[in-house]
């Protein structure tokens, strides 16, 4: 069996990621690792490079920064880097990590157990993992159906995919028709650290891809969320990231007096029914043929398995 990671980045440093770390977290289960590299103004290519590491090859490629703004697809540019990278990956799996997400030493011989024992089932497309968004700091995540929870990384390189946006996978079953593919669960978990990065990163990255988005750039402030939505992480972190961590101390804390957004307000309502029933009502971009493991104990909150 042979295993792909793949990924892309852009001006990494600049923006804060943590894209070595993540990198260096798949290597002992993959055979060759692509990076898509666009036009970097930093040390991204340099930092790449010191990794020292054979099996990591660097596509360098062209970010189509003249996309119109009102095209019907946000994030396309997205798309297409992603689809770069995993177009040339050549293994039985394609593994797709983003520059701030990381492994966790101990789940390593779950994934690369679940790559083998799928294999030669058909039926599955993809692996999925579950995901734990740290926000503000490393003792909280934000845990909400606007934070997705689960999700679909490792995909069979053996069909036709395409990745929109940048953030999930389509199955293509003609030229003009995709869908979701058909999954089993790792048992895995992915450690998200985007919203622990400075803020003032954060906001000049938002600043250099609001042509993609059509969104509005407002500066970030990580006090203006739903208190809600954060819950208490005590857990312990993947050993290649804890260095690069900021220090912290118990529950991030939101501001007092933020006001809710429409979309906050919504995800509250839909948080009661999770917690008075059990369910989740996060989005999935997959459709799971496969009985999951257990979760592991990891200080979950309320939420059906």
């Amino acid at each position: 069996m042979k295993v792909s990671g793949f990924t892309f980045i852009r001006n990494g440093e600049r923006y804060g990621y943590p894209f070595v770390e993540s990198i260096r977290s798949a290597l002992p289960i993959v055979d060759e690792f692509m990076v898509a590299l666009g036009p970097s103004e930093d040390r991204t290519e340099e930092m790449l490079r010191a990794i020292g590491d054979s099996r990591i090859r660097i596509i360098p490629t062209q970010w189509n920064d003249a996309l119109r703004p009102h095209a019907p697809v946000k994030g396309f540019v997205y798309g297409q880097q992603k689809s770069i990278a995993l177009f040339n990956c050549t293994g039985d799996w394609a593994f797709y990590l983003e520059g701030d997400e990381i492994l966790h030493e101990r789940d390593l011989p779950l994934i690369r157990g679940a790559m083998e024992r799928y294999r030669d089932d058909e039926r599955v497309e993809s692996l999925v993992f579950d995901y734990l968004h740290f926000y503000g700091n490393g003792r909280t995540i934000a845990w909400s159906p606007g934070w997705y929870r689960t999700a679909p990384r490792i995909i069979r390189n053996t069909i036709p995919v395409w990745a929109p946006k940048g953030l999930f996978f389509i199955v293509m079953v003609n030229h003009k028709r995709g869908r979701y593919p058909r999954a089993a669960h790792t048992g895995a978990v992915i450690y998200h650290y985007g919203w622990v990065r400075p803020e003032p990163k954060v906001h000049l990255k938002n600043l250099s891809i609001a042509r993609h988005w059509r969104g509005r750039v407002v500066p970030v402030d990580y006090g203006e969320v739903d208190a809600r939505a954060l819950r208490p992480f005590e857990g312990d972190h993947p050993a290649i990231i804890r260095d690069w961590l900021p220090k912290a101390e118990g529950l991030f804390q939101a501001r007092p007096d933020h006001r809710l957004t429409a979309r906050e307000r919504k995800h509250r309502w839909m948080m009661w029914w999770e917690e008075r029933f059990g369910w989740d009502l996060s989005k999935r971009h997959y459709r799971l043929v496969r009985t999951r493991p257990p979760r592991q104990p990891v200080a979950w909150p309320h939420v059906a398995s």
